[in-house]
């Protein structure tokens, strides 16, 4: 899927973090990883210093990470939820070398 790297597209992940009772924080922090996830209270902090596109590519990691129940989720972003692990998992495809 080819989106745009916007503070829309931003919005529309933190959306589907919503239906899923996720909370997403911006905070600075020493993150190995740009980001920390509290799975028992189901809280995302991704590093507040990250431009919009690290924040997409954050969440989108996050998402491919965690367990998700997409019953939570709206028609709307039940489609995009999949066409960004899709993309990204054709993504890593592309990445793996060839043997």
């Amino acid at each position: 899927m080819a989106f745009k790297y916007s503070p829309h597209t931003l919005k529309k992940i933190e959306t589907i973090f919503q239906q899923l009772n996720y909370i997403v924080r911006y905070e600075k922090g020493r993150f190995n990883s740009g980001f920390c996830v509290l799975e028992d209270k189901r809280v995302v902090v991704v590093n507040k210093f990250f431009d919009v596109e690290a924040r997409i590519n954050t969440l989108i990691e996050i998402l491919n990470q965690i367990e998700i129940d997409v019953s939570g989720l709206d028609d709307k972003n039940l489609k995009f939820y999949k066409e960004l692990t899709k993309s990204d998992d054709t993504q890593m495809a592309l990445e793996l070398p060839s043997e």
